[in-house]
């Protein structure tokens, strides 16, 4: 189970690569070819109420997908939503038994709270890949995510989550390995 601040910890490069998005950039590309810079916010804004009421034990469901923020003040929108988020999950026993995450059927609460940990680390990184920005997470942060996600990155390849595995040397570091199991090449760049 995560110490209680590591979801904080997590938050906490990201919020600064938030912060750091110029509106020039919405419409640069990042690692995920689907996505543009808009995109992806929009894709935190729409997800992150479904995240942090999983914290809750409750089902969120998440607006319409197709749903754009970025005409608003989508950058305040963001960072609230992810300090709520963080917050909501640093209780350690809201990881303990199931949850839901936008869905009426249960999930186990690790998968929804490493979904979160997942978020902030792997979409931060693309959201910096794509706006020249540098990032970096404390190693038990990075470790910690590593570690939930792998348990879960076949099932997320199956329900179209993730991109094929990219092949990185034995090596590697965990994020660059945390990168390949979620379908990105750790040397991408803008």
């Amino acid at each position: 189970m995560p110490n209680q601040s590591l979801t904080s910890r997590a938050a906490e490069p990201m919020l600064v690569i938030v912060r750091g998005i110029k509106p020039d950039q919405l419409t640069a590309r990042t690692p995920d070819t689907e996505w543009d810079v808009r995109a992806l916010v929009n894709h935190l804004l729409i997800w992150g109420p479904s995240l942090e009421g999983g914290a809750r034990k409750e089902s969120v469901a998440p607006p319409p997908l197709d749903t754009d923020y970025t005409d608003g003040d989508w950058m305040t929108l963001l960072a609230t939503q992810i300090e709520r988020t963080a917050t909501a999950w640093n209780d350690p026993a809201v990881w303990e038994g199931t949850t839901h995450m936008g869905r009426p059927f249960e999930l186990p609460a690790r998968i929804v709270g490493d979904m979160v940990l997942g978020e902030f680390l792997v979409h931060g990184w693309d959201l910096a890949r794509a706006t020249g920005q540098d990032v970096e997470w404390p190693d038990d942060v990075v470790t910690a995510t590593y570690d939930g996600v792998a348990g879960f990155a076949e099932l997320g390849r199956q329900i179209g989550l993730f991109g094929t595995a990219v092949d990185v040397p034995s090596t590697a570091s965990a994020f660059d390995r945390l990168l390949a199991i979620t379908g990105r090449d750790p040397a991408w760049h803008a």
